[in-house]
């Protein structure tokens, strides 16, 4: 099994998501609305597993069929949604730059909460050191257990997306 490793934030994460969306695009622009870099590597400073995770935005679910075929045509493999309902995995190409790609409808859930989730952090800082903080505490606990990884990570980032769904609206009726 392979060892997690959580890196310092590297500056060339941006321009690896760019060539990697721009070969994307190449591929199924006609079919996409957008191609986000999401995951740690998307918020500046933020330690990482040095690893791109980017989600392709159907224009239309219906379009999933014909993006599967086009994005097999360039090697990536598909692999359902691997229990993530809303989300479509890829396995990258061999040899490829290490990332992650899925494909999901603009009105994925799961798309959402990957953006919410990128932007709060991008904009809280102090809330992306203490996420850096708790990855590397995680990894030194869990070692080569990536689901006990994931799965310990999982409270930080609901409790950021609790942050993220409260609306001023909500918390004048709590007081």
């Amino acid at each position: 099994m392979n060892s997690i490793i959580i890196q310092d934030y590297d500056p060339r994460w941006p321009q690896l998501f760019e060539t990697l969306r721009s070969r994307i695009e190449c591929v199924i622009q006609e079919m996409a609305s957008a191609i986000e870099h999401v995951g740690s590597t998307a918020v500046p400073g933020l330690a990482a597993k040095p690893i791109i995770d980017m989600d392709v935005v159907l224009i239309s679910a219906t379009d999933l069929p014909v993006a599967i075929a086009k994005l097999g045509s360039v090697g990536y493999e598909h692999r359902g949604d691997l229990g993530v309902a809303g989300r479509e995995a890829f396995r990258s190409p061999t040899n490829d730059l290490r990332h992650h790609l899925y494909v999901c409808p603009s009105s994925s859930p799961e798309y959402r909460r990957h953006i919410s989730f990128r932007d709060y952090l991008r904009t809280h800082p102090t809330d992306a050191n203490n996420y850096a903080r708790l990855k590397r505490e995680l990894v030194r606990k869990f070692g080569d257990d990536r689901e006990a990884y994931t799965k310990a990570k999982s409270m930080f980032v609901a409790e950021i997306l609790r942050r993220v769904d409260k609306t001023p609206t909500n918390t004048e009726r709590d007081h």
